[in-house]
């Protein structure tokens, strides 16, 4: 495959004027391993900051700007506290994996946007709307996280692509927020939500989108699932993926991440 053509900006980064801080992530297993002496990878990661929110959301005011640029994140809480679709966002699909190498491939197997809109019967967008016949699906798949937000239902709404020498292709893919304690789901969906947490070791996203240079390599497996919400009207992501992002389809919930594999 030809190089990229020396000074042109990679795709899957943010808008130049939307970025309001620079970071550098240590990964949390890294930082541990140096704390202790040990030898610990070299990766590194440069975590944009950035004001970029979801089209459906307000724009951030210029206080919340401020308390971004230095590093100010609301804690976030573990507990799901949506209503649409609710049932569906925070139960895992009984199905046998699927194993995709590339973004790409999983989205072409996706049922038709107009169908799944106009889907018979409705899906609900009610808070015990459960899975359609059609998200009754689990898939596995390598791929990398370029953005990241935390949404006020505490999920964790990541943007996740192809390999950065491929064509842009991305996808939402969301760590959900946790059912109740007596859910049959809640021990795996909380194993998965900590993996993520230990990973970023205090580098939690906001409201706004968190951009990774490099992308950050995952494997990722969970069940798919259609954002009726976003089904009509603006599709949900960051400006600078969102032309890049074909679908309202996401891996809704994560089951299982593992990072740098």
């Amino acid at each position: 495959m030809p190089a990229r053509p020396r000074g042109r900006r990679r795709p899957g980064l943010p808008a130049p004027g939307s970025v309001l801080i620079e970071r550098i992530l240590v990964p949390g297993g890294a930082a541990l391993a140096a704390a202790a002496g040990e030898a610990a990878p070299a990766r590194t990661y440069r975590v944009l900051r950035t004001s970029e929110v979801d089209p459906y959301d307000p724009p951030l005011t210029p206080a919340e700007m401020a308390g971004l640029a230095i590093g100010l994140v609301r804690p976030a809480g573990d507990a799901f506290e949506g209503t649409a679709r609710r049932d569906a966002k925070i139960s895992i699909s009984d199905a046998a994996i699927e194993d995709f190498d590339d973004l790409r491939d999983l989205i072409d197997t996706l049922p038709a946007h107009n169908k799944m809109k106009n889907h018979v019967p409705p899906i609900s967008k009610g808070r015990n709307s459960k899975r359609v016949q059609e998200e009754h699906r689990n898939v596995r798949i390598r791929a990398f996280i370029y953005a990241a937000s935390r949404e006020d239902d505490n999920d964790f709404h990541l943007i996740v692509g192809r390999d950065p020498d491929l064509d842009p292709v991305y996808m939402t893919m969301e760590l959900s927020g946790l059912p109740p304690q007596s859910s049959s789901h809640h021990d795996r969906l909380k194993e998965t939500r900590n993996a993520y947490k230990d990973f970023f070791a205090g580098d939690i996203p906001g409201t706004s989108y968190d951009f990774y240079d490099p992308p950050i390599p995952i494997e990722v497996e969970g069940s798919l699932f259609f954002d009726m919400s976003h089904a009509t009207g603006s599709r949900p992501g960051p400006a600078s993926l969102r032309p890049d992002m074909p679908v309202v389809w996401e891996v809704h919930p994560i089951s299982r991440i593992v990072f740098e594999p």
